[in-house]
Parts: structure tokens; sequence; C-alpha cells
């Protein structure tokens, strides 16, 4: 067996660039034409691919690595009948790529399927060419897509700079089609409804405007925001927990928290472990209502979805087994999971799975409000800032630390007691933590 060095062509004007993600793993065994790594600059981005077929022996080049020209990026294990075919790729006898060329996405008449697999969305689907156009992916990924028929401008990206994946393209499609939805554009759905559209104003006639463009997350948010708020019959209950006892608890252990350099617990994770045991409690808030609205899938297992604000918008990535975890170890998960949605760096999975959603707006402000149900889930719970309070004791007002609860239901799934009870049992547990311990 023949092993070969595989190096950074000619890529035209790029030098020291940056090697935004590695596609290749040794022991793959990979053909000739196959990417293997994706390099950026400060003007575009572009995939170098393999010059032969064969199995990576040894990787030289890792993320956030800089390569030229002739920078060695593997060794390849070469199969004795492979024919040696010069790449398709820049050299020296073809003129340079251009960062104009790089950053051109391919015409959306080009290379369109002209049959579809039954298998995939593409047949529900109605792309947006100008927008599909402006998403943030390299040519292999465009082409992935049309084959697939994803519109890439309705696909989250996970990648560098929220750059569009494979994986991000696969998830799409499979939530598509685990959910039975009508990839349609969400015009067209509104229609189907017999909601009329909105008139188109201009603003200007009336002064100076801005038009600012919503990045995908906002839209993408906002579609699944508004789809749930269409087809799910949201009722809210409001209640209020004592949390006087659990605060001061609290900071007692954030003070050996502090001595051990370790992270700080927030009110958070006390709400997380009682909002376990009320899904125990009260397993209908741990169900899902099936499309057809006929069955309840009942989950046996309590992932939580926290929403995070990021400057993109905001994400609901799950902590998992939180019934399992204890209170360090959710204030670990918390920690961690919000880094990684401020740097974009969730995956597809980290948004998958949950049970129950909190949305805790408690470190900003307000009183109440009326959190909207992150289907397939049935319920979510709505934190708002907690408040020093006369409260009666039988005897005199005494002051006490009182936390705003807000909790929107499914009202085919769940009635009004139960959400009355719920709430109720959220306060009895936030006021007295030792019934956590039972």
């Amino acid at each position: 067996m023949a092993i070969q060095e595989v190096r950074v062509p000619d890529i035209g004007d790029f030098k020291d660039v940056e090697i935004i993600e590695v596609l290749v793993k040794v022991g793959d065994s990979i053909q000739a034409e196959d990417s293997l790594i994706t390099v950026e600059s400060d003007k575009a981005s572009m995939e170098i691919p393999s010059p032969l077929a064969g199995i990576v022996k040894e990787l030289r080049v890792q993320q956030g690595d800089h390569v030229s020209k002739g920078s060695l990026i593997l060794t390849l294990e070469l199969n004795a009948s492979i024919e040696k075919k010069p790449p398709a790729i820049p050299s020296a006898a073809t003129p340079p790529v251009s960062n104009s060329t790089l950053l051109a996405p391919i015409d959306s008449k080009a290379n369109t399927p002209t049959t579809t697999s039954k298998a995939t969305p593409s047949a529900q689907t109605v792309i947006d060419h100008e927008a599909f156009k402006k998403a943030y992916a390299t040519p292999s990924i465009r082409k992935f897509a049309r084959e697939l028929g994803v519109d890439l401008s309705r696909v989250v990206g996970t990648g560098r700079k929220q750059r569009i994946t494979q994986d991000d393209v696969k998830s799409y499609v499979k939530d598509v089609m685990g959910f039975g939805l009508q990839a349609k554009t969400i015009a067209a759905s509104h229609q189907g409804l017999g909601i009329p559209r909105m008139p188109e104003i201009d603003f200007s006639q009336w002064g100076p405007v801005e038009t600012l463009r919503l990045n995908r997350i906002n839209k993408l948010t906002g579609e699944f925001l508004h789809r749930n708020w269409l087809n799910v019959p949201h009722v809210t209950q409001f209640d209020q927990a004592d949390i006087t006892d659990l605060e001061s608890f609290r900071q007692e252990l954030n003070l050996e928290q502090d001595k051990l350099q370790a992270p700080k617990i927030t009110p958070l994770v006390f709400i997380m472990k009682a909002v376990v045991a009320g899904l125990k409690a009260y397993p209908r808030f741990n169900t899902s209502l099936d499309p057809a609205g006929e069955m309840l899938i009942q989950k046996k297992y309590y992932h939580l979805g926290i929403a995070v604000d990021t400057p993109d918008g905001l994400v609901v990535p799950i902590i998992r087994d939180v019934d399992k975890k204890s209170l360090l170890q959710l204030s670990e998960d918390l920690k961690e999971i919000s880094a990684k949605a401020r740097e974009r760096r969730l995956k597809p999975a980290d948004l998958q799975g949950g049970c129950f959603s909190i949305s805790s707006l408690g470190g900003i402000g307000g009183t109440q409000f009326t959190p909207i149900i992150n289907a397939p889930d049935v319920a979510i719970l709505g934190i708002s800032k907690s408040t020093m309070q006369p409260i009666w004791n039988g005897k005199e007002f005494v002051p006490r630390l009182m936390l705003p609860l807000s909790l929107s239901y499914d009202h085919r799934v769940i009635d009004g007691a139960d959400g009355a009870r719920f709430t109720s049992f959220l306060a009895k547990m936030l006021g007295d933590i030792r019934r956590l311990l039972i």
C-alpha cells in the first residue's frame, strides 16, 4: 500500500487562511473530490477536496490552524488499484479563484433535480431562491441541500459564524419528517388557515426609516412561535412562590462555592428541581400530543429546555436527566450550555428532546408574562423578577421574597384545575426546599 501526502493546492490569492472545519478523521475511507477541510479568509470560504481516494492514515492539521499553498493536510493510504488522477482544484494551469467566485452562490436554476425522492420533504417545500442565495453555506452544502429539496434560508447554521453544515441540513430534514410538517412558506400556511396577509406599508412617507434584515434565528424562531400560537390553545395560570428561605439557603451555599472557586448556584436550578417534582406528581405535563390529536405520548425521562437570550436571538437548549443530577451538576450544565449558546457552538442535538421548558426573565425584570408553549411540549413555565412583599401570616404582615410564576399550558391536554394544582405544587416545593428531598 502506497502512502501519499495530501497538501493544500494553489488556491489563488489565499495565504495563511484559517481552517474553520476539519471534515475527515483518521481511519475514514474517502473518495477523490471528497472535501477534507474548509478554510476561510475575511472575505470568503472554500472547501479543499482530496485529489485521490484512500484511507486517512494521519491528520496533520486541526481546526484553527492557518494554512497556505503546500501545507500538509494529511497522509493517505492508497489502494494498489487506485489510478492517480489530477485533482479538480485550482492550480497554476488555471486562473486563480477570486473572492467573488467563492462568495457567489450557485445559480438557483442550475443542477436542480428533475425527480424528487419521496423520503425527502422537497415535494412539499416552496424554496425562496433569493433567501437561498444569501444563506451562509459552501457550494457542496448548497448542492446537498438542492438534492434534498431543502430551503437553506430555513436552516439554522451551527458552524463557525453560523455557517450551515451538512449535519444542520440533515437535522432540518429529520425535523420536517419527524413532525410531519408541511414545509411550505409561512405565508402559504397562513392563507391555508384563512388568515389575511398584513398590508404592506411605506413607512418612509412619514419620516426617515432604516430597513434591518432579520437573521435566520430570528426568522425561524418567529415562524416556530407563530405556528405554536396558532395551533395550540394557550391558557396561562399565574401564581407566586415564597422563596425567602430558599434564597437564604442559596446564599449560604454560594459562600462555600466562592471558597472553592466553583460556579455559583442560581435560583433556576432549584426551580428545575421543583419542576421535575411537579412532572412526576402530575405526569400529564410530561406528555406530547400526536399530530392527529388523538394520542398522548407519556415520557419517562425528564429533559428540560432552558431559554437562553443570545446576541442572535432566543434559543432553548436542553438540560438532560435533571432528575438524576445534583444542584451543583445542574449549575455546571447551565453554565456550559449558556456559554455554548452565546458562542454559537450549539449542535442540533442540543436543541432536541425536551419535555418542558422554562423561560426566566427574573434577571431583567417584570411581574408576569404569557410564555408561548415550546411545542411539542404541552407546557412552559415563565419566571419573573422576585420582589419583597408584605405577607400576612395570620397575626401580622411580614416581609417575604415572592417569586412570580406564569404557567402556559395546552388546554387540549391540561384543564384549568390541573394548571392551578401544578403552580400550587411548585409554590409549595419552592417555599420549603426540604420537600425536594422527599
